[in-house]
């Protein structure tokens, strides 16, 4: 029988690592895609030292078109299938959207969007094969129009939709499908977005570690989405309480104060 791995994109920081922690304690194969080659080999070593299979190391810019060709390959050639997607890649930026360049907002949309789509389609026969699943890392953001972030709220949305909508077509396939929702998370992406995290987001933030556990745990118990922390399940409630303009007017206050 081929080998089966565990697919996940952005490991080498932040979620996406400690995401590959988990699986690989969990007797999962991880294959590790992420821009720093020497990020990914300290913790594939981490994860061996542990007594965790080997991770098949893939570097590569999802925000290069034949990215998703070079994990394909790299697959293949290590004569390994795809039994869970981990699609946790991203990056934001902060400011006003007419204002930022535009090449990199695009940019954006290739990793947020794009490549997440492809991966999440492209193994969907192996998949399916084998029963695994595909999480996909949406936001808060997802559930909001945001000024100050207006691409990156608008790539998550789309993330959310996506996921939701194949869940349906793959659940009567044994395929689980989850949409990870978070709000803010003490990481790298805060300073590659370009802001400092705010009392706003020192409310709401969950670790790191107990994200990426708690998304775990959702997709294995295929769940159709997962809000980590007391503080951001209630969020999608509220907004149904308040005029779509009012919400964006209230994020736009919060969020354009800081550019």
């Amino acid at each position: 029988m081929t080998e089966r791995v565990t697919l996940i994109t952005g490991a080498s920081a932040g979620i996406g690592a400690e995401f590959a922690r988990i699986f690989a304690a969990n007797k999962h194969r991880v294959a590790l895609v992420a821009r720093r080659t020497e990020r990914l080999n300290a913790l594939a070593s981490e994860i061996t030292a542990a007594g965790g299979a080997a991770p098949i190391i893939i570097p590569c810019d999802l925000e290069q078109r034949d990215a998703c060709d070079q994990i394909a390959a790299a697959l293949a050639a290590a004569d390994v299938e795809v039994e869970y997607v981990v699609n946790n890649a991203g990056f934001g930026m902060f400011g006003r959207a007419i204002e930022m360049d535009r090449d990199r907002q695009l940019g954006m949309l290739e990793v947020n969007v794009r490549a997440l789509t492809d991966l999440s389609l492209r193994f969907s026969d192996s998949l399916i094969r084998n029963k695994g699943g595909i999480l996909n890392l949406s936001s808060i953001a997802g559930f909001l129009p945001g000024p100050g972030m207006a691409v990156y709220y608008a790539s998550k949305a789309y993330v959310l939709s996506f996921t939701e909508a194949l869940r349906q077509e793959l659940g009567s396939k044994g395929v689980r499908v989850t949409a990870l929702c978070p709000g803010p998370v003490p990481s790298e992406f805060q300073a590659r977005a370009g802001f400092t995290p705010g009392l706003d987001s020192a409310i709401l933030n969950v670790s790191a570690a107990d994200v990426a556990l708690l998304g775990y745990q959702g997709l294995m118990a295929n769940k159709r989405t997962v809000f980590p922390g007391l503080g951001i399940k209630i969020v999608p409630l509220l907004l149904r309480f308040f005029p779509r303009g009012f919400i964006a007017g209230a994020v736009a206050r919060l969020q354009l104060r800081r550019v």
